[in-house]
């Protein structure tokens, strides 16, 4: 199968009043108020350093069920939580490591990169942070009762990931019928969800980007979320995805990021995506709240 490359949508603006028509998606959802899902991105990274058991926990002190990751592996083949394929960004890796440029993730072991500081950047109370490996990150969301948006990221570099991610998953009990239920892997690359879907048909599975509508129903084979940003999409496109029947044979969903602000969540939810990623869960959840 041919995929041909996403293709960019100009968003518009839809009249106030479909902010309170509930779509078929939202009645079946069962939620008292504005029924859509907030979700975490990496952790609540509004308010701790992203992607660290600091980011997990300030997402389920605020009251947030869903957790958004990025998963990507080491020299020594361990899979570490971590949203740039470099750690120069969010670590103190120049410093530590200072001839290793350019400091790639893949150039590291597990032992190296536990070295480093990963919470220091963001700021003086999160200093000792370190990078989690994906099963403490799993251990943490499951400790807290949340439910996990697990991103390949960049699965290209590492082949093998996605089988790898999986046996992770089940050795942690993620892929019993319980976990499934809060679990959706994710990623930009179509042949990674491809793969993921072909080893685990029952696991919910999401590609990011925009997809031009002709080619939806090419993604539905083995997706059953369309995760755009929500700069590219209107509620003519949200309306589009929604009605092709994904791999599991609902409609897909859509997800749509990163939104960190309440008049941005406010318009998005009423072009009826079923989530939003956002830095700022709290401000997405209250703008939601007042809005119904």
């Amino acid at each position: 199968m041919q995929i041909r490359p996403a293709a960019a949508l100009t968003g518009a603006l839809i009249g106030m009043s479909a902010l309170f028509l509930p779509t078929a998606a939202a009645q079946a959802d069962g939620h008292p108020h504005h029924h859509t899902v907030t979700v975490a991105h990496r952790g609540a990274s509004g308010y701790a350093p992203e992607n660290t058991l600091a980011a997990v926990d300030a997402a389920d002190e605020l009251g947030i069920d869903w957790v958004e990751n990025d998963v990507q592996r080491t020299k020594d083949g361990e899979l570490i939580v971590m949203h740039d394929t470099t750690l120069s960004r969010t670590t103190n890796v120049e410093e530590v490591f200072p001839d290793r440029a350019p400091w790639n993730i893949s150039d590291f072991t597990l032992d190296e990169i536990e070295k480093l500081d990963a919470g220091s950047w963001f700021g003086a109370d999160f200093q000792g942070e370190t990078v989690p490996t994906l099963e403490e990150y799993m251990d943490r969301v499951s400790d807290n009762h949340q439910k996990l948006l697990l991103e390949l990221k960049s699965p290209e570099l590492y082949p093998g990931i996605e089988r790898q991610t999986l046996r992770e998953l089940r050795r942690e009990g993620w892929l019993d019928h319980r976990h499934k239920r809060r679990l959706i892997v994710q990623s930009f690359n179509a042949e990674a969800m491809r793969t993921v879907h072909r080893l685990r048909p029952d696991v919910k599975t999401g590609f990011l980007g925009t997809p031009a509508v002709a080619d939806l129903p090419e993604y539905a084979e083995f997706s059953d979320q369309i995760n755009p940003s929500y700069k590219t999409i209107d509620a003519d496109y949200v309306a589009a995805v929604r009605a092709v029947d994904g791999a599991h044979g609902k409609p897909l969903e859509v997800y749509t990021w990163t939104v960190n602000d309440g008049p941005s969540a406010v318009s998005v939810a009423g072009m009826g995506v079923n989530g939003i990623i956002t830095n700022k869960p709290d401000v997405v959840r209250d703008a939601l709240d007042d809005a119904s």
